[in-house]
C-alpha cells in the first residue's frame, strides 16, 4: 500500500526554517512557494509570540495561518488577526508563579498576552522591548488573554532550571524549553505546539499521516512525534534527534529547503 501523500508541512522557525541570522534565504522561499503551487499548506510552528512574527508573514503562503507562542495562538495572515487564542487561566497562572518564587528563588516573570508584551520589574529581556510594554506586579499584569508565562533565573544551568520548574509544576502546565538560557515557557496544561497543530489539521481535514515536520529544540518533541513524516535539524538538540524518523541538514545550510526538495522531487 503506498504511503499517503504529504498534504501539509509544518515547520519551526528558529534553528530550523530561519539562518542564524533570522533570514530565509532564496532557496528556501523557493520551496515553500514549490509547495504552495501544489496546494500542500505551510504552516509556521513556532514558540516565537505574533510580535516577533511580521517580517516573516510573506513566506506563510497563500492559506496564511501560523500557530505562535507554543500553541497559545493560531494566527490568520491574511486578516492579521489572531483566530484562536488558549490562555493560561489566571489562578493557575499566579499559582505556578508562586510556587516557582518560593521553591526557585530569583525566578522572575513576564507575559505573553495577545493584548501585549508584559513583565516584572525585575525580568530582565534580552531582546529590545515592544514600546507598548507594560510594567509591573504579575498580580496586576496577568491578564485573561496570557497565553504564555516566561520564568527566567539569571543563575542556574538552563536545562536545569527547565527540569527543576518541570518537576515542581508540570502537574499543573505546560512546559517547555527553546532558549539558550535559562528561561521556561510556560503555557496552559495540554498546550503545545502538537496539541494546537492537531486541532488546525483537524479543521483543515489534514490526518497526522499526511504532515510532515520539522524541528530542532524541546519544544517540537510533540509534534515531531504525532507528525507522521518528522525530521530534526542536524543542529537539534539530542533528544530532538532521538525521536524524529529523519534527519535534515542544519538550519545554516538550508536543512528544511533540501529535505522538502528531496520530499517531493522540487
Amino acid at each position: 500500500m503506498p504511503a499517503p501523500a504529504i498534504r501539509l508541512v509544518a515547520t519551526d522557525l528558529d534553528g530550523t526554517l530561519l539562518h542564524t541570522d533570522g533570514t530565509v534565504t532564496a532557496r528556501t522561499r523557493r520551496a515553500l512557494t514549490a509547495l504552495e503551487e501544489r496546494g500542500v499548506t505551510v504552516v509556521f510552528v513556532t514558540g516565537r509570540p505574533v510580535r516577533w512574527m511580521h517580517d516573516l508573514w510573506e513566506h506563510v503562503g497563500g492559506h496564511g495561518l501560523a500557530v505562535c507562542s507554543n500553541g497559545g495562538i493560531v494566527y490568520d495572515v491574511r486578516a492579521l488577526a489572531v483566530r484562536e487564542y488558549r490562555p493560561i487561566p489566571r489562578e493557575v497562572g499566579l499559582r505556578v508563579a508562586g510556587l516557582m518564587r518560593r521553591e526557585l528563588p530569583g525566578t522572575t516573570f513576564a507575559l505573553e498576552r495577545v493584548s501585549g508584551f508584559a513583565k516584572e520589574p525585575g525580568f530582565m529581556e534580552r531582546y529590545a522591548l515592544p514600546e507598548d510594554v507594560v510594567t509591573g506586579p504579575l498580580e496586576k499584569v496577568f491578564a485573561a488573554d496570557t497565553v504564555k508565562l516566561l520564568a527566567r533565573h539569571e543563575e542556574m544551568e538552563p536545562e536545569r532550571f527547565w527540569k527543576d520548574v518541570d518537576d515542581l509544576v508540570g502537574h499543573l502546565v505546560t512546559t517547555t524549553w527553546s532558549s539558550v538560557g535559562a528561561l521556561v515557557e510556560v503555557s496552559a496544561a495540554g498546550v503545545t505546539k502538537a496539541s494546537t497543530l492537531a486541532r488546525l489539521c483537524r479543521e483543515l481535514g489534514v490526518g497526522p499521516e499526511e504532515v510532515a515536520a520539522f524541528g530542532d529544540m524541546p519544544n517540537d518533541l510533540q509534534m515531531l512525534e504525532w507528525a507522521g513524516t518528522s525530521y530534526a535539524m542536524a543542529n537539534a538538540h539530542p533528544t530532538v534527534l532521538e525521536v524524529a524518523g529523519r534527519t535534515a541538514p542544519s538550519h545554516d545550510d538550508d536543512g528544511v529547503a533540501a529535505a522538502l526538495e528531496e520530499l517531493f522531487g522540487l
